[in-house]
């Protein structure tokens, strides 16, 4: 505390005040901005007495003749008067001299510049002025100061907005990135990997891990009859409604290639992957999407295949010894499904290489 003839001088270290919310293209004019402007023919003691009641105020705008002429800060102006006969020299004399002696650069920056610019080009200035408020330049006769701090903080604030952007945007990246483009499920890529992960997780549990191969019937013949287009938007009915057959937790289609799509179902029983392939069946057969070329119905079907490694059966683990042997399974029992017929599930299991499971052939509806 500095006195003199009963005044007192406070330098009080007070939290900011809230700061606004700074997003990507804030710039100065969005910030709390400081309005206190004192003319130079006024003496250093209303200074003090504007520093006295606002303890957060960084500095004051100099006028002349309702022109501007400097600016001084709260730091500078506490300096002055605390040297030996600062008060005497300065608090009751005007503002004018003491602006003489502590004239300095001043940083004067359009209200219309990013808060990322401003804060780069008031840190390129000299260590002894780095933390001296700035000049917010509004409009040809309208100046307010800024903290150094608060921009600091704003800066902050757009750093960490930044980089919650750039984390989203990677992790749509990645999302595209192991989507299959036409159908919106997973790629081959990410179905490698997943069938991976979940085979690792799992190897050492007594879990099983099933793995469903599913192939549009006569799909060729659907092209070759409604045009590729129409064959696009078949796959992407199907891989929809394979999709929606799953809950949530249960598992991941993804399209394998062309017309086959493959479901990796982790922690699930033959029995029930059985019950999951036959209800996939039924709810494509249930869009009712008309295939005159088909052999099997006037509607477009599917031919399924199921094969399940139980972790806990030895059995199972000699032969289906890795992810691509479960592969080879499934895709085996699928081509047994198609070789039988089609429009049905076929379920492969180590006791019988292949169980004919279910075989509902729809009677031909066509002429």
């Amino acid at each position: 505390m500095l006195s003199s003839n009963g005044f007192e001088l406070y330098n009080l270290s007070h939290p900011l005040p809230s700061i606004p919310c700074s997003d990507l293209s804030s710039t100065l004019q969005d910030q709390c901005l400081y309005d206190c402007q004192v003319d130079i023919s006024e003496c250093g003691e209303v200074v003090a007495n504007y520093f006295n009641s606002n303890p957060l105020l960084p500095g004051v705008i100099l006028m002349e003749n309702q022109e501007f002429f400097g600016m001084i800060s709260r730091r500078r102006f506490l300096e002055r008067l605390s040297r030996p006969y600062g008060i005497e020299l300065f608090l009751n004399r005007p503002l004018k001299l003491l602006y003489r002696w502590e004239k300095k650069e001043i940083l004067i920056i359009s209200g219309s510049t990013p808060i990322l610019e401003a804060t780069q080009t008031a840190l390129q200035r000299l260590p002894d002025l780095v933390y001296e408020p700035i000049i917010v330049q509004l409009s040809p006769h309208i100046y307010r100061l800024i903290d150094m701090y608060q921009l600091l903080l704003a800066q902050s604030q757009i750093h960490q907005l930044s980089n919650q952007v750039l984390q989203k945007l990677y992790q749509e990246v990645q999302t595209q990135a192991s989507l299959d483009g036409l159908t919106q499920v997973a790629n081959r890529r990410f179905f490698d990997e997943y069938l991976e992960e979940q085979w690792l997780q799992l190897e050492s549990t007594e879990f099983p891990l099933s793995l469903i191969f599913a192939d549009v019937d006569y799909f060729k013949a659907y092209n070759d009859t409604y045009g590729h287009q129409a064959g696009d938007d078949c796959l992407k009915q199907v891989a929809q409604v394979i999709a929606q057959t799953l809950t949530i937790d249960q598992g991941l289609v993804a399209r394998y290639g062309g017309e086959e799509f493959v479901v990796v179902l982790p922690k699930i029983e033959q029995n029930q992957a059985v019950l999951i392939a036959e209800q996939m069946r039924d709810n494509v057969k249930a869009i009712q999407l008309h295939h005159q070329s088909s052999s099997v119905s006037s509607y477009i079907t599917m031919s399924l295949g199921i094969a399940t490694v139980e972790f806990g059966n030895s059995e199972t683990i000699n032969k289906i010894k890795t992810p691509g042997d479960l592969i080879i399974v499934a895709d085996q029992a699928l081509y047994q499904a198609k070789n039988q017929g089609r429009d049905r599930v076929i379920c492969s299991s180590m006791r019988h290489p292949y169980l004919w499971v279910t075989t509902s052939q729809v009677p031909l509806q066509n002429p």
